[in-house]
């Protein structure tokens, strides 16, 4: 198996927890959103990010095993 879509997946995951971190903190996006300046979208955007780095990583980690 192919493990560059696992890592495409994971980079998409860590940008999208970046912007919801981001709305969460006011910076980006509409104010009249749900997610403006709301501590716990800050909080969310941040677990998804964490998740979408490790999901790059595992993604990293298949691929050198399959060079070894």
């Amino acid at each position: 198996m192919n493990s560059i879509p696992i890592i495409i997946i994971g980079i998409i995951i860590t940008i999208l927890g970046i912007i919801f971190g981001l709305q969460g903190q006011g910076m980006v996006g509409p104010e009249q959103s749900f997610m403006y300046q709301s501590s716990e979208w800050i909080n969310n955007g941040n677990y998804l990010a964490m998740l979408g780095v490790l999901i790059v990583l595992i993604g990293y980690i298949v691929e050198k095993k399959k060079l070894i």
